[in-house]
Protein backbone atom coordinates (compact mmCIF):
# COMPACT_ATOMS: atom_id res chain seq x y z
CA UNK A 1 0.00 0.00 0.00
CA UNK A 2 2.85 2.37 0.81
CA UNK A 3 4.59 1.51 -2.50
CA UNK A 4 1.44 2.18 -4.41
CA UNK A 5 1.03 5.58 -2.83
CA UNK A 6 4.66 6.52 -3.52
CA UNK A 7 4.35 5.31 -7.09
CA UNK A 8 1.29 7.40 -7.69
CA UNK A 9 3.03 10.49 -6.23
CA UNK A 10 6.01 9.94 -8.55
CA UNK A 11 3.82 9.56 -11.61
CA UNK A 12 1.92 12.70 -10.66
CA UNK A 13 5.16 14.74 -10.30
CA UNK A 14 6.50 13.55 -13.67
CA UNK A 15 3.24 14.38 -15.40
CA UNK A 16 3.18 17.87 -13.88
CA UNK A 17 6.71 18.58 -15.06
CA UNK A 18 5.81 17.39 -18.55
CA UNK A 19 2.83 19.71 -18.67
CA UNK A 20 4.92 22.71 -17.52
CA UNK A 21 7.43 22.08 -20.34
CA UNK A 22 4.86 21.34 -23.02
CA UNK A 23 2.71 24.43 -22.48
CA UNK A 24 5.47 27.01 -23.27
CA UNK A 25 6.58 25.00 -26.29
CA UNK A 26 3.07 24.90 -27.64
CA UNK A 27 2.59 28.65 -27.11
CA UNK A 28 5.87 29.39 -28.91
CA UNK A 29 4.86 27.25 -31.83
CA UNK A 30 1.54 29.05 -32.10
CA UNK A 31 3.26 32.45 -32.03
CA UNK A 32 5.71 31.39 -34.73
CA UNK A 33 2.94 30.19 -36.99
CA UNK A 34 0.98 33.39 -36.40
CA UNK A 35 4.01 35.51 -37.30
CA UNK A 36 4.53 33.59 -40.53
CA UNK A 37 0.91 34.04 -41.52
CA UNK A 38 0.95 37.71 -40.59
CA UNK A 39 4.11 38.38 -42.62
CA UNK A 40 2.68 36.69 -45.68
CA UNK A 41 -0.50 38.72 -45.50
CA UNK A 42 1.20 42.07 -44.72
CA UNK A 43 3.77 42.00 -47.51
CA UNK A 44 3.06 44.46 -50.36
CA UNK A 45 2.18 43.03 -53.68
CA UNK A 46 4.45 44.76 -56.25
CA UNK A 47 2.22 43.65 -59.09
CA UNK A 48 -0.97 45.02 -57.51
CA UNK A 49 -2.55 48.29 -58.50
CA UNK A 50 -4.85 49.41 -61.28
CA UNK A 51 -3.80 48.85 -64.86
CA UNK A 52 -3.21 51.82 -67.14
CA UNK A 53 -4.32 52.14 -70.76
CA UNK A 54 -1.66 53.81 -72.89
CA UNK A 55 -2.91 55.27 -76.19
CA UNK A 56 -1.14 53.90 -79.23
CA UNK A 57 0.37 55.97 -82.01
CA UNK A 58 -1.40 56.58 -85.31
CA UNK A 59 -2.66 53.25 -86.61
CA UNK A 60 -1.60 51.42 -83.43
CA UNK A 61 -3.82 49.77 -80.83
CA UNK A 62 -3.90 50.93 -77.24
CA UNK A 63 -1.74 49.06 -74.73
CA UNK A 64 -2.59 48.01 -71.19
CA UNK A 65 0.29 48.30 -68.71
CA UNK A 66 0.56 47.63 -65.01
CA UNK A 67 0.77 50.70 -62.79
CA UNK A 68 4.45 49.96 -62.16
CA UNK A 69 5.32 49.64 -65.87
CA UNK A 70 3.36 52.78 -66.73
CA UNK A 71 5.26 54.74 -64.07
CA UNK A 72 8.59 53.52 -65.43
CA UNK A 73 7.60 54.49 -68.96
CA UNK A 74 6.64 57.99 -67.86
CA UNK A 75 10.02 58.42 -66.17
CA UNK A 76 12.16 56.88 -68.90
CA UNK A 77 10.50 58.24 -72.04
CA UNK A 78 11.97 61.67 -72.76
CA UNK A 79 11.75 61.37 -76.53
CA UNK A 80 11.94 64.90 -78.02
CA UNK A 81 8.69 66.24 -79.40
CA UNK A 82 8.10 69.07 -81.87
CA UNK A 83 8.14 71.69 -79.10
CA UNK A 84 11.66 70.61 -78.07
CA UNK A 85 12.95 70.75 -81.63
CA UNK A 86 11.28 74.07 -82.46
CA UNK A 87 12.59 75.66 -79.26
CA UNK A 88 16.14 74.54 -79.97
CA UNK A 89 16.11 75.84 -83.53
CA UNK A 90 14.61 79.17 -82.53
CA UNK A 91 16.85 79.65 -79.52
CA UNK A 92 19.96 79.18 -81.66
CA UNK A 93 18.75 82.10 -83.79
CA UNK A 94 17.74 84.07 -80.71
CA UNK A 95 21.14 83.59 -79.06
CA UNK A 96 22.90 84.43 -82.32
CA UNK A 97 21.26 87.86 -82.40
CA UNK A 98 22.30 88.46 -78.79
CA UNK A 99 25.90 87.69 -79.77
CA UNK A 100 25.61 90.06 -82.71
CA UNK A 101 24.53 92.82 -80.32
CA UNK A 102 27.24 92.11 -77.76
CA UNK A 103 29.80 92.11 -80.59
CA UNK A 104 29.11 95.83 -81.06
CA UNK A 105 29.95 96.69 -77.44
CA UNK A 106 33.79 96.90 -77.47
CA UNK A 107 33.91 99.67 -80.09
CA UNK A 108 30.83 101.62 -79.02
CA UNK A 109 30.07 101.32 -75.30
CA UNK A 110 31.20 103.89 -72.77
CA UNK A 111 30.21 102.10 -69.57
CA UNK A 112 32.53 99.45 -68.15
CA UNK A 113 29.45 97.81 -66.60
CA UNK A 114 27.87 97.42 -70.03
CA UNK A 115 31.08 95.83 -71.26
CA UNK A 116 31.04 93.34 -68.39
CA UNK A 117 27.39 92.46 -69.03
CA UNK A 118 28.17 91.87 -72.70
CA UNK A 119 31.08 89.61 -71.78
CA UNK A 120 28.88 87.54 -69.45
CA UNK A 121 26.22 87.16 -72.15
CA UNK A 122 28.82 85.99 -74.67
CA UNK A 123 30.35 83.56 -72.18
CA UNK A 124 26.96 81.97 -71.51
CA UNK A 125 25.25 81.96 -74.87
CA UNK A 126 28.02 80.90 -77.23
CA UNK A 127 28.50 77.54 -75.43
CA UNK A 128 24.71 77.09 -75.29
CA UNK A 129 24.51 77.45 -79.07
CA UNK A 130 27.16 74.72 -79.41
CA UNK A 131 25.22 72.43 -77.05
CA UNK A 132 21.94 72.99 -78.89
CA UNK A 133 23.49 72.32 -82.29
CA UNK A 134 24.97 69.08 -80.96
CA UNK A 135 21.59 68.11 -79.51
CA UNK A 136 19.88 68.60 -82.88
CA UNK A 137 22.53 66.52 -84.63
CA UNK A 138 22.26 63.80 -82.00
CA UNK A 139 18.52 63.51 -82.63
CA UNK A 140 18.82 63.59 -86.40
CA UNK A 141 17.47 67.12 -86.83
CA UNK A 142 18.84 69.97 -88.88
CA UNK A 143 19.25 73.52 -87.62
CA UNK A 144 16.83 74.76 -90.24
CA UNK A 145 13.28 73.52 -90.31
CA UNK A 146 9.68 74.44 -89.73
CA UNK A 147 7.94 77.57 -90.94
CA UNK A 148 8.74 79.87 -88.04
CA UNK A 149 9.12 83.60 -88.62
CA UNK A 150 12.33 84.40 -86.77
CA UNK A 151 11.49 88.11 -86.68
CA UNK A 152 8.30 87.26 -84.79
CA UNK A 153 10.13 85.43 -82.00
CA UNK A 154 9.67 87.08 -78.59
CA UNK A 155 12.25 89.76 -77.83
CA UNK A 156 13.99 89.83 -81.20
CA UNK A 157 15.27 93.25 -82.27
CA UNK A 158 14.11 94.51 -85.64
CA UNK A 159 16.53 95.37 -88.42
CA UNK A 160 15.78 99.05 -87.84
CA UNK A 161 16.67 98.72 -84.15
CA UNK A 162 19.91 96.91 -84.96
CA UNK A 163 20.83 99.63 -87.45
CA UNK A 164 20.20 102.27 -84.79
CA UNK A 165 22.37 100.34 -82.33
CA UNK A 166 25.22 100.09 -84.83
CA UNK A 167 25.11 103.84 -85.40
CA UNK A 168 25.07 104.78 -81.70
CA UNK A 169 28.11 105.64 -79.58
CA UNK A 170 28.88 106.28 -75.93
CA UNK A 171 26.01 106.77 -73.48
CA UNK A 172 23.42 106.64 -76.25
CA UNK A 173 24.72 103.22 -77.23
CA UNK A 174 24.74 102.03 -73.63
CA UNK A 175 21.10 103.00 -73.05
CA UNK A 176 19.88 101.49 -76.32
CA UNK A 177 21.89 98.32 -75.84
CA UNK A 178 20.51 97.78 -72.33
CA UNK A 179 16.95 98.48 -73.45
CA UNK A 180 17.12 96.10 -76.41
CA UNK A 181 18.90 93.37 -74.44
CA UNK A 182 16.39 93.47 -71.58
CA UNK A 183 13.58 92.95 -74.10
CA UNK A 184 15.65 90.23 -75.79
CA UNK A 185 16.15 88.40 -72.49
CA UNK A 186 12.46 88.67 -71.60
CA UNK A 187 11.63 87.02 -74.92
CA UNK A 188 14.08 84.20 -74.24
CA UNK A 189 12.50 83.59 -70.83
CA UNK A 190 9.05 83.41 -72.45
CA UNK A 191 10.30 80.82 -74.95
CA UNK A 192 11.98 78.80 -72.20
CA UNK A 193 8.80 78.77 -70.10
CA UNK A 194 6.80 77.60 -73.13
CA UNK A 195 9.07 74.63 -73.85
CA UNK A 196 9.04 73.62 -70.19
CA UNK A 197 5.25 73.40 -70.43
CA UNK A 198 5.05 71.75 -73.85
CA UNK A 199 8.31 69.83 -74.39
CA UNK A 200 9.22 66.31 -73.33
CA UNK A 201 13.02 66.08 -73.39
CA UNK A 202 14.90 66.35 -70.09
CA UNK A 203 18.03 67.92 -71.61
CA UNK A 204 16.04 70.71 -73.26
CA UNK A 205 14.17 71.32 -70.01
CA UNK A 206 17.52 71.69 -68.24
CA UNK A 207 18.73 74.16 -70.87
CA UNK A 208 15.49 76.13 -70.49
CA UNK A 209 15.97 76.24 -66.72
CA UNK A 210 19.47 77.64 -67.24
CA UNK A 211 18.16 80.32 -69.60
CA UNK A 212 15.48 81.38 -67.12
CA UNK A 213 17.89 81.55 -64.18
CA UNK A 214 20.75 83.32 -65.98
CA UNK A 215 18.73 85.80 -67.95
CA UNK A 216 16.42 86.74 -65.07
CA UNK A 217 19.52 87.67 -63.08
CA UNK A 218 20.96 89.64 -65.99
CA UNK A 219 17.69 91.55 -66.50
CA UNK A 220 17.81 92.69 -62.87
CA UNK A 221 21.42 93.83 -63.30
CA UNK A 222 20.74 95.69 -66.55
CA UNK A 223 17.62 97.47 -65.24
CA UNK A 224 19.70 98.83 -62.37
CA UNK A 225 22.13 100.31 -64.92
CA UNK A 226 19.55 102.31 -66.90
Amino acid sequence: MHRSTEGQRYVTQVFARAVRVAVPLTASAVLALTACDSGADAGPDGASGPSVIVPGGPGEANRTLSAEDAAKQRVDDDTPNSADVDYTRMMITHHSQALEMTGLVPDRAESSQVRKVAERIQAAQQPEITVMRSWLEEHGKTEEGGDHDHAAMPGMATEAQLAELRAARGKAFDRLFLSLMITHHEGAITMAADVKAQGNNVRIEELADDVIAQQTSEITRMRAML
